[in-house]
């Protein structure tokens, strides 16, 4: 394939014979450029890591100049010849001669990118190769749960084409300076809010925004508004924020939460646009909130009984040809979770899974959920984080865990001085304060609103 010396164990086959994907002349010329250049190394670092070079030899020699760097120390003929000598490792890479060739092997260090990214691609090919064949290998043996194995395949085939680092340790020396950046940038910004803002303004104070990679969960009793509230998070966030929101309805059809949206963004009674009982001045708001929606980033799901393997794998395909900022799950108990034993254990495990996808994209995943009937019996009414429904693994996993309850919906009383009146209570923050904030509900447009909006005879009039 080429003239260069070749050092020991570097004819390596598959089990079929063939000879895997790769580029030896790549490889040193990748690494000739980084002994006559050590700016390149730069250059590729972030880009390929040692485990991308086909050649045993050419994985050693990049590993110990990953040591030189990470020492402050140049990658240069002398440096890495006295490196490798002294870890025992000069003669396994073909000694000292083998690397005075690689520098002859240079056609231009200029190109030291293009290189690399020709080791990257063969790279892939040979994991997609290697990771082929442990699929079939399983398949074969039939011992898997049919969507676990779905869920892990798809998960290696994603993770083969994304960051070299994806599952490295990061040191945190590496980290620091980002973590540095980040806050100065915050400081310049004079922002409160970091996160995916909600709308409602003593709720973002209270939060800086839903942040991304937390679990955030809603729980409240039934007609309480938790799909509303969330949905106008989820418009909020497209139609303000311009974040793209992936929206799992496994309760509603996406019919109905379109026809949600056009009433609370056009303002128009929900039940004149379920009947299509429009007056005649509805009509231009309802095209008005058409359009807006229309251009919206917003993507719906409303398979019912989603399990999480299919959850985890419509998330992959949408993020990776769309920027999605925020997902909604609507509502946690009507997933499916792997079989355990009992309901309890299965719905640790879909908290678990909704952490762990927060952390895969990177976004914030505000999850619904129900609570028990048991608060029912109480005077007070206002859900505790011992009401919420198999409450052990959410409690442990969720980041944030909001509720929220509405004195109207069981005190019906005209003189309710809390009638449109809904109570968000923070009952958990990881990282911030616990507490409540209040908000203004509009039946009719299937809205929360903040409540400085509205004076206190609109609310008592309302």
């Amino acid at each position: 394939m080429n003239d260069f010396i070749v050092p020991p164990g570097s004819l390596e086959r598959t089990s079929s014979k063939r000879v895997p994907p790769h580029n030896i002349e790549a490889e040193q010329s990748v690494l000739g450029s980084i002994l006559l250049k050590n700016k390149g190394f730069l250059q590729v670092n972030e880009y390929i890591s040692a485990d991308d070079f086909y050649r045993d030899a050419h994985k050693i020699i990049f590993t110990a100049m990953v040591e030189l760097f990470d020492r402050s120390e140049p990658q240069d003929m002398l440096t890495l010849t006295s490196y490798l000598t002294d870890t025992n490792q000069l003669e396994s890479v073909g000694g000292a001669s083998y690397l005075a060739t690689l520098t002859h092997a240079v056609p231009v260090t200029a190109n030291i990118e293009s290189y690399s990214r020709i080791i990257r691609q063969k790279s892939v090919l040979r994991n997609l190769i290697n990771t082929a064949s442990d699929i079939a290998q399983r398949c074969f043996e039939e011992q898997d749960d049919i969507d676990q194995l779905v869920d892990e395949a798809e998960q290696s085939i994603f993770e083969i084409a994304g960051n070299k680092s994806a599952t490295e340790f990061t040191p945190l020396r590496s980290i620091i300076p980002e973590s540095f950046k980040t806050v100065e940038k915050l400081y310049e910004r004079k922002e409160l809010i970091t996160g995916v803002p909600t709308g409602y303004t003593e709720l973002d104070k209270m939060t800086a925004g839903l942040q991304p990679s937390d679990l955030v969960i809603l729980a409240g009793r039934p007609s309480m508004g938790k799909t509303s509230l969330a949905l106008n998070i989820a418009q909020h966030a497209a139609l303000v924020d311009k974040t793209g929101v992936a929206i799992f309805s496994l309760e509603m059809s996406k019919d109905q939460l379109a026809m949600r949206l056009l009433s609370s963004v056009g303002r128009i009674d929900s039940q004149k646009i379920r009947t299509g009982r429009l007056q005649n001045e509805d009509w231009p708001h309802l095209s008005r909130a058409a359009g807006m929606l229309s251009e919206a980033p917003i993507h719906i799901d409303d398979t019912p009984a989603l399990s999480i393997p299919e959850m985890r794998s419509k998330m992959r395909r949408l993020a990776s040809g769309n920027d999605i900022g925020l997902v909604l799950v609507d509502y946690l108990q009507l997933m499916r979770g792997r079989v355990s034993e009992n309901r309890t254990q299965e719905i640790s495990d879909i908290s678990r899974s909704l952490k762990a996808l927060a952390k895969e994209h990177d976004v914030p995943v505000l999850a619904l959920s129900q609570l028990n009937r048991g608060l029912e019996s109480r005077t007070d009414k206002r859900p505790m984080m011992a009401d919420l429904r198999e409450s052990g693994a959410i409690e442990q996993d969720a980041d944030v865990i909001c509720f929220i309850y509405r004195d109207e919906v069981y005190n019906k009383n005209e003189d309710n001085p809390d009638k449109g009146i809904a109570e968000i209570i923070i009952g958990k923050q990881r990282n911030g304060p616990t507490g409540l904030t209040r908000l203004f509900f509009k039946k009719e447009y299937t809205m929360f609103e903040n409540l400085s909006s509205y004076d206190e005879p609109h609310l008592h009039s309302s």
